[in-house]
């Protein structure tokens, strides 16, 4: 059983960054596929970016490459999400995700842990 712990999100303006954080109780974090995804009101949850166990492969929706950066610390049982050049539409409540077996396609359905999830804002 893995317990994930979101922090790091808040209110900015476009333009801006912020850097999300997870935390994750329990040995085999480092085994645990990591993910990112993201649920604005009234829509339904999406994919945001995934990492392997060992962080050497990272996948990004289109939406958000080459903005947002997800990167792991398996010494810290920690994800990150950094987030540059933030925009009105990145608005939603952020949710840290793990993995059992490795993502395949990066659907919700394939989660194994979810975090409690964390508000992001950011004004036009």
């Amino acid at each position: 059983q893995a317990q994930l712990v979101e922090s790091g999100g808040g209110l900015v303006q476009a333009g801006g960054s912020l850097r999300l954080s997870c935390a994750a109780s329990g040995r085999a974090f480092g085994s645990y596929a990591m993910g990112w995804f993201r649920q604005a009101p009234g829509k339904e949850r999406e994919f945001v970016a995934g990492i392997n166990g060992r962080g050497g492969n990272t996948r990004y929706a289109d939406s958000v490459k080459g903005r947002f950066t997800i990167s792991r610390d398996n010494a810290e049982n920690t994800v990150y999400l950094q987030m540059n050049s933030l925009k009105p539409d990145d608005t939603a409540v952020y949710y840290c995700a793990a993995d059992i077996s490795g993502w395949s396609q990066y659907r919700t359905y394939e989660v194994d842990y979810w975090g409690q999830g964390t508000q992001v804002t950011v004004s036009s």
